[in-house]
C-alpha cells in the first residue's frame, strides 16, 4: 500500500513538473517573439520601412498631414510609442509629413458634389468625409459647407470635408409625449396630424386611470416623416 501511494505521489510531482516545464516553455516562446518598438519619427519613409523590417516588424502609413516643420515624406508620429513591447510581425502606424501646405484650399461651396471633387483634385488635395444634410432651399447634391474653409491657409491634411444637401424632401415631425394622456386624446391627435393608427394593445396595469397611455411606438422625441405608423399599449 504505501509503494503504491509513493508511486502515486512519485507520478503527481513529475505531473506537476511537467506542467511548469511547459508554462515556462510557452512564456519564452511568447516573450522571445516580442520585440520592442523603433523610434520612427523624423525618419524618411523608406528608412523608416527599413528599421521596422529590421526587427520584423510592418510600416503602415495610416495618414498624412502638412507640416512646416518635418520635411516632406518623413514620419510625423507613431503608434505604438517608441520603446513599447509588440509581438513580431506586429504593425507600426505612422503619419507621413507633406512639408508645408502649399495650395489654397479652392471655395466649392455652391458647387455640385461632382465639380467640387474635380476642383478639389486639380488643387493636389482630396475629398475627405461627405455628409448629407436637408437644406431647405438649396439644389440637391449641392456643397453648402466645408472644412477646411476656402482659401485656408493653415489646413492640417489635404482632405476636404464637404456638406451637401440632401435629396431627401420629406417632412418630419417630433413625436409628442402621448404616454399617460387618454387613449381617445391620442387618438384623435394621430389622426388629426395625419399619421396611420396602428395597434393598440390593452394591457392588465393598476397604477394608474383606465384607458390612458402606459407606451407609446415611435418613442417621444424621435423624429418621424408624415405617415408614420403609430401604435399604443393602454391600461385596461
Amino acid at each position: 500500500m504505501r509503494r503504491l501511494f509513493r508511486y502515486c505521489l512519485l507520478g503527481l510531482i513529475l505531473l506537476l513538473v511537467c506542467l511548469a516545464s511547459a508554462l515556462l516553455a510557452m512564456r519564452f516562446a511568447i516573450h522571445g517573439r516580442e520585440v520592442l518598438v523603433p523610434r520612427l519619427q523624423g525618419l524618411a519613409s523608406a528608412d523608416a520601412e527599413r528599421v521596422a523590417e529590421e526587427q520584423g516588424l510592418v510600416l503602415f502609413v495610416e495618414n498624412r498631414f502638412y507640416s512646416p516643420d518635418v520635411p516632406a515624406g518623413h514620419i510625423v508620429s507613431q503608434a505604438p510609442a517608441p520603446g513599447a513591447k509588440v509581438r513580431r510581425g506586429g504593425r507600426i502606424r505612422v503619419a507621413q509629413s507633406l512639408g508645408p501646405q502649399r495650395s489654397g484650399v479652392p471655395n466649392v461651396i455652391g458647387q455640385s458634389e461632382r465639380v467640387a471633387a474635380i476642383n478639389i483634385s486639380r488643387r493636389g488635395l482630396e475629398i475627405g468625409t461627405v455628409a448629407a444634410i436637408r437644406m431647405p432651399g438649396a439644389a440637391p447634391q449641392t456643397v453648402v459647407a466645408q472644412n477646411p474653409a476656402p482659401d485656408a491657409k493653415d489646413a492640417p491634411s489635404p482632405k476636404i470635408a464637404l456638406i451637401v444637401a440632401s435629396n431627401d424632401s420629406t417632412q418630419t415631425f417630433v413625436m409628442p409625449n402621448f404616454v399617460e394622456h387618454s387613449i381617445a386624446e391620442a387618438i384623435t391627435a394621430v389622426e388629426d396630424a395625419g399619421f396611420v393608427l396602428g395597434k393598440t394593445e390593452a394591457v392588465d396595469d393598476v397604477t394608474g386611470p383606465s384607458g390612458t397611455v402606459l407606451h407609446q411606438f415611435p418613442l417621444a422625441g424621435q423624429r418621424i416623416p408624415a405617415g408614420t405608423v403609430i401604435s399604443f399599449v393602454v391600461r385596461k
